[in-house]
């Protein structure tokens, strides 16, 4: 019988998934060190939690730019509602395709249903990646942008702890000037 964590590990727990694993070849150990629990108990109250659907899945942010990766492009495609997922389903798969997903349009201004992310070196090779993308899958007939990124922002995992109180601090002192 594995012990459960109690509240309050539970919630440093949750905390320290906030800022990502560990890189360590047994990270959940580490983690299970950090609270002063065992790595079970820890394995046990991950599973728990995505069995309750408060992770959808887990994922890995990369730094790209630091990596090299400086020609980011985003595809977004205007693709029929009848036919998104199975296009979803192809660009997903696609080699070179870093991430797809679907979201709503925003008529009338904003056509795209479904965006692809696509990471490269050099500009040229990522536009000449997506031509021949959407012409092996006979998606080039379809209203589509590629938009490069031209800065990048803080990328982070995903939150699942309440913010930490914050201390309290000391009252300002007013002067009135008459």
């Amino acid at each position: 019988m594995i012990a459960p964590l109690d509240d309050r590990q539970a919630l440093q727990l949750r905390r320290l998934l906030e800022a990502g694993l560990p890189l360590a070849a047994r990270p959940y150990a580490r983690l299970a060190e950090q609270l002063g629990a065992t790595e079970d108990a820890v394995l046990e109250q991950v599973r728990q939690w995505s069995d309750d659907g408060l992770f959808r899945r887990m994922g890995l942010v990369l730094k790209h730019r630091a990596l090299g990766f400086r020609a980011n492009a985003m595809l977004v495609l205007d693709v029929p509602d009848d036919r998104v997922d199975a296009v979803g389903q192809q660009l997903g798969q696609a080699p070179g395709v870093n991430l797809c997903y679907q979201r709503p349009r925003r008529l009338p201004q904003w056509r795209y249903n479904l965006f692809c992310m696509i990471h490269g070196r050099e500009r040229a090779d990522v536009v000449e990646r997506i031509e021949r993308l959407l012409a092996e899958h006979g998606l080039d007939g379809l209203p589509h942008q590629l938009l490069f990124s031209t800065r990048a922002f803080k990328q982070c995992g995903g939150r699942y702890a309440p913010p930490q109180p914050q201390e309290p601090q000391e009252p300002q002192q007013v002067i009135a000037h008459g």
